[in-house]
């Protein structure tokens, strides 16, 4: 091995990846293009050669039916386009930084789409988003990074040069924007679910036909497993000619024949709970249902009064008076219910259907944050409850499952995780994806100290793990000697943010490092990165993810130098500048062999320590191990 491989700090280039893909079905369609700018050659696809070997197809004006709207191409263009960004850890915002598998990531969502595309593509079982509706009042993402002076000295970026833009019903691309705004971060994230995995997003009215379109063409119609409406409000708006009641919730899979295997299979379908149980009974959870109403009378029981009610009871009288005895039939204010445990629901498990009304799904999201914040109230929360429902029918039989949210507001969808882990024992993991936008100050919660959504979210996850965790201890307590505790499950999270490369913009954009170029190299590591942010930005290349275990290995091992184990010593790193031979001697009689070493371009200071490098652990593979791979970035 004469070479060091250099790890470059851009993400994959799709246009590439999609052409070598063709390349690899049909070779003799390949040929060569030189870029006038750089004056380098690469390989491209002969669509003339292409159009030979796949025989007629539509071109030119032939009429087909099609969605588009000006901006389209531009953003598909948009998502294959690489970046030259970085994940940079954020420990002093994070909880259970060494233990945890969840992630919180601030920062453009569409950057961090593509950051996590390399180590997380096809590992993801659910995504849901509520991106914004594009109701006429939502702030949206422009992806136009063409910054002029007076728009940055109005205020309309945020520190990360980030930019949110009004977009009003005047706006004459409204429709446009929006949906090239969501089509480049649909794209994206179609290449991180699992074959089995599946995306829900919830809409109104506004953009919800143009949605459906879009989604249609990314996903494909046959994966189009439902629209479900969900009954979002309970009062009644008199302002309107009906009273908009309930959004939609757009249900796709990655692949609908494997969806629907799984569930004949092992049985996804979910037991249909609202997770508003009352426990005073010593019976178990139960909740109430009426046993009033036309149901009784459609059944031809007769009109007949039943602890001092008048009704017609979905029983017979003789019926009632069993429940009754049973203890089975309250009775609160006028009303009559019966009580429905939720062992019940377990033993009868039923399809679910496109109207999600239940109690849970449609309580006071707004409210129940308030009272968990202390305080200040929250805009539009989605309820729990709901996402908990996606989280059964999707990951009943994978409680080891990734979720993913990259409109996570007030990081509802966490909260849900970590509840669901708290009830069945599952390991689910979050990933939510925040843009660090600007709290206006006349809000409740910039007044109650809150200056971006991102702190918002954080600090939800904070309080209701912690909510979590006393309800669990709380219930352990009361065990009797045999009994087993329950399990606490994760409820830590890593802040992450979206960065500009560790490395400044002169950096080679070359694939390896060899001793004839390294002397012209100087130091490009930006002055203000850690160690821990050059790891993260390599964790890529070796498709490990960002929750991977880290340990700062024993100074006295390696002579006062810092090095780092990673997943348990497959991966070795030191970033010190100017490393000694006998360091690396010692990194490569490391047990167990690494299966990597990374260092930086600080480290080897000339050829010849580069060559030396190299050479030592050629050096020290042997048949049984292999050998260590070397690294520098």
């Amino acid at each position: 091995m004469s070479d060091i491989e250099k790890i470059q700090g851009i993400t994959p280039n799709l246009t590439k990846e999609n052409v070598d893909k063709l390349l690899t079905l049909f070779p003799d369609v390949a040929t060569e293009i030189t870029d006038p700018a750089t004056g380098e050659t690469e390989r491209a696809v002969d669509f003339d050669a292409l159009r030979e070997r796949l025989g007629d197809v539509a071109e030119g004006n032939r009429e087909r039916y099609q969605f588009t709207w000006p901006g389209k191409r531009e953003a598909k263009r948009l998502a294959r386009e690489p970046i030259t960004k970085t994940l940079r850890p954020v420990k002093e915002r994070s909880k259970n930084w060494d233990t945890t598998k969840n992630l919180y990531i601030e920062g453009d969502n569409l950057d961090a789409l593509k950051l996590l595309r390399k180590n997380y593509a096809g590992m993801v079982k659910l995504i849901y988003i509520d991106p914004p509706y594009n109701t006429g009042h939502d702030f949206i993402y422009h992806d136009d990074f063409t910054k002029s002076a007076n728009e940055i000295d109005n205020g309309e970026y945020n520190e990360f040069q980030d930019q949110l833009v009004a977009n009003p019903e005047t706006n004459g691309r409204f429709h446009s924007d929006w949906c090239s705004m969501i089509y480049s971060r649909l794209s994206l994230a179609k290449d991180l679910l699992s074959s089995d995995g599946a995306l829900f997003v919830s809409i109104d009215d506004n953009e919800e036909s143009n949605l459906i379109k879009i989604m249609d063409e990314i996903f494909g119609a046959k994966n189009r497993i439902a629209i479900i409406c969900h009954k979002s409000r309970a009062s009644v708006s008199n302002d309107k000619i009906i009273s908009p009641n309930h959004n939609f919730v757009l249900f796709y899979a990655k692949n609908s024949s494997i969806l629907e295997e799984k569930r004949k299979s092992i049985g996804l379908d979910p037991i249909l709970d609202n997770f508003t149980y009352d426990d005073n009974d010593g019976r178990g959870k139960y909740r109430l249902v009426p046993v009033d109403g036309p149901g009784g009378a459609k059944k031809g029981n007769p009109y007949y009064e039943f602890l001092g009610v008048h009704g017609y009871w979905r029983f017979s009288e003789q019926t009632m008076q069993e429940k009754y005895k049973n203890g089975l039939i309250v009775k609160s204010a006028n009303s009559l219910y019966q009580k429905y445990y939720r062992s019940d629901a377990a033993k009868s498990r039923r399809t679910a259907t496109t109207w999600w009304d239940d109690a849970g799904l449609t309580s006071s999201a707004t409210t129940q944050l308030k009272k968990l914040m202390g305080g200040p109230s929250f805009d539009t929360p989605k309820p729990v409850e709901l996402i908990q429902r996606m989280l059964q029918l999707i990951t009943n039989d994978d409680k080891q499952a990734k979720i993913l949210d990259f409109f996570s507001g007030s990081a509802t969808t966490a909260e849900a995780v970590m509840k669901m882990n708290s009830m069945d024992g599952g390991n689910r993991q979050f990933i939510m994806v925040q843009l660090e936008e600007y709290i206006p100050q006349k809000n409740d919660a910039y007044l109650a100290g809150y200056h971006t959504i991102c702190e918002i979210g954080e600090e939800r996850i904070r309080r209701a793990g912690e909510k979590i965790k006393s309800e669990i201890e709380a219930e352990n307590a009361q065990l009797t000697l045999d009994g087993t505790p329950k399990k606490v499950p994760d409820i830590g999270f890593r802040v992450l943010r979206v960065d500009d490369s560790n490395y400044e913009d002169r950096r080679k954009n070359v694939g390896t490092y060899s001793q004839d170029n390294l002397d012209f190299d100087v130091d490009i590591t930006k002055s203000d990165r850690s160690d821990l942010d050059l790891l993260f930005e390599a964790l890529p290349k070796f498709q490990l993810p960002y929750d991977v275990r880290i340990d700062t290995l024993s100074r006295s091992e390696f002579d006062g130098h810092t090095v780092y184990s990673v997943d348990n010593g497959r991966l070795l790193a030191c970033f010190e500048p100017d490393i000694p031979e006998s360091l690396v001697r010692t990194m490569a009689a490391y047990k167990p062999r690494p299966s990597y070493v990374l260092v930086s371009e600080r480290s080897l200071p000339d050829s010849a320590a580069c060559t030396n490098f190299v050479e030592i652990f050629k050096q020290s593979a042997d048949s049984k191990t292999g050998s260590t791979k070397p690294y520098i970035i």
